[in-house]
């Protein structure tokens, strides 16, 4: 899956959800960024009020619910940096995709 799979997906799912009410960037290190503020989704690296660290591969997992987001980040597999609440607030997002 490349990043235009996952922005034309999380455009979908933010939209179904009516938009963020703050901006988040999911950093997968090499394979660059997607950044989601409102109902625009970007692969920008764009300043966010929440960053979180994870692998394109392990971000599909989460997004494909296959791998659950408390034991992603208690592993180590999943950091976030910034405003905690604004990664608790993406259930609804990973649940539309």
């Amino acid at each position: 899956m490349t990043n235009e799979d996952i922005i034309a997906k999380m455009k979908e799912a933010v939209a179904k959800s009516g938009g963020l009410d703050k901006s988040v960037k999911f950093d997968f290190g090499d394979d660059g960024v997607i950044h989601a503020s409102g109902t625009e989704v970007t692969g920008n690296d764009d300043d966010a009020d929440c960053t979180i660290s994870v692998t394109k591969d392990d971000f599909i997992a989460l997004a494909s619910g296959n791998l659950d987001p408390m034991m992603a980040f208690m592993s180590g597999k999943l950091k976030v940096a910034g405003d905690m609440s604004v990664a608790m607030g993406l259930q609804k997002i990973f649940s539309s995709m």
